[in-house]
């Protein structure tokens, strides 16, 4: 019994990372990507970095949809994500937040195109583990409210540069509002546990990660960065965490979050 018993906690440990891999699909794609651009892309090539990146992202996302591994509802959730986290960079790169050192053509506002892709991946990432793991809930608390502590959040992202910075009472609204949140998962027989705030630090720390690969690789640059590498402050994970809020919050309005059943878990 012993024996089966460790055996089964193998088979399902590996079973949730080979689905949280497939999760993160579109997000390995893109860090995969930057990673080998930077080390191969040639320096004078027709086609500038930026616009490879973009035009395999963009083939990307085309064959997750053709292919039914993302759906349309998802998509187009995706695409505002992508919308919106664009609209952020224009706005960061406008006050020197961090800036895009190489040239390229598909851009807006100084922006290249791809970067929005990097938003993109986390709305993909939090859709297709929803499905892989049929996600469910106790004591959830309703999506209004949800909706109007990411749009908080998202004004703050702007207004901190004029010196109103509220980001302790997002935190504080954030703890209390998923305080008791608990979110269910299914890897292989029956259905896990953990709370959700845990859920969002993890998936947070996983982006700043990934975060600093792409400024490891240039693919973008923060002004302590320009003279030589160096990692990304932890205290960013600050600014992920309540970011992965309003990605979750968006995911949210076409995936309704099901009650756990008693039966079932």
């Amino acid at each position: 019994m012993a024996r089966w018993s460790w055996t089964s906690a193998l088979v399902e440990f590996l079973r949730f990372g080979i689905r949280q891999g497939w999760a993160c699909l579109f997000g390995g794609i893109a860090v995969g990507l930057m990673i080998l651009t930077a080390w191969f892309y040639p320096a004078h090539a027709p086609l500038a970095r930026y616009d490879f990146l973009f035009l395999c992202m963009l083939g990307v996302q085309i064959a997750l949809l053709t292919s039914g591994l993302e759906t349309w509802e998802e998509a187009k959730v995706i695409l505002v994500y992508h919308a919106v986290g664009t609209l952020m960079e224009i706005f960061k790169t406008s006050v020197g937040y961090w800036i895009y050192p190489e040239p390229n053509l598909f851009r807006v506002a100084g922006v290249p195109l791809f970067s929005g892709f990097m938003y993109s991946c986390i709305g993909s990432y939090i859709c297709r583990a929803w499905r892989l793991f049929d996600f469910r809930f106790s004591n959830h608390p309703p999506r209004r409210r949800l909706v109007a502590l990411s749009v908080a959040i998202y004004a703050n992202f702007f207004i901190d540069h004029f010196g109103l910075d509220f980001r302790l009472l997002l935190f504080a609204a954030a703890a209390l509002m998923f305080g008791r949140t608990t979110i269910y998962f299914k890897v292989w027989q029956v259905y896990r546990s953990m709370p959700l705030l845990l859920g969002f630090v993890l998936v947070s720390l996983f982006i700043w990660l990934s975060e600093n690969i792409g400024t490891f690789t240039r693919t973008w640059l923060y002004p302590s960065q320009h003279q030589g590498w160096s990692a990304v402050p932890v205290a960013k994970l600050g600014s992920w965490f309540l970011l992965m809020i309003i990605s979750y919050t968006l995911v949210s309005l076409i995936n309704a979050p099901r009650a756990a059943a008693a039966h079932k878990i």
